[in-house]
């Protein structure tokens, strides 16, 4: 039996993934004059590296892609840890 098949009965449970595309700083005021639509500039563009975390843990990393109108994340690379 493969490693993959040990544990497809695990296939089904949700996991948050989160992908660190930027921080920001922005006071008070700026929050609250947000609105739906409301465009929050940040410095990193397409084809940048970003980290990538699954529960929390770094799963690997990425880069920022665009297709059509739509922002994504292609992996590029797994974090092997010994």
């Amino acid at each position: 039996m493969t490693a993959f098949e040990e544990i497809e009965h695990l296939n089904d449970i949700p996991v948050d993934v989160d992908v660190l595309l930027d921080r920001k700083k922005m006071t008070v005021r700026d929050i609250l004059s947000l609105d739906q639509g409301s465009v929050i500039k940040m410095i990193r563009s397409a084809g940048e590296n970003i980290d990538i975390y699954v529960g929390g843990a770094l799963l690997g990393s990425g880069e920022i892609v665009i297709i059509e109108e739509t922002v994504g994340v292609r992996i590029t690379d797994f974090n092997e840890e010994d």
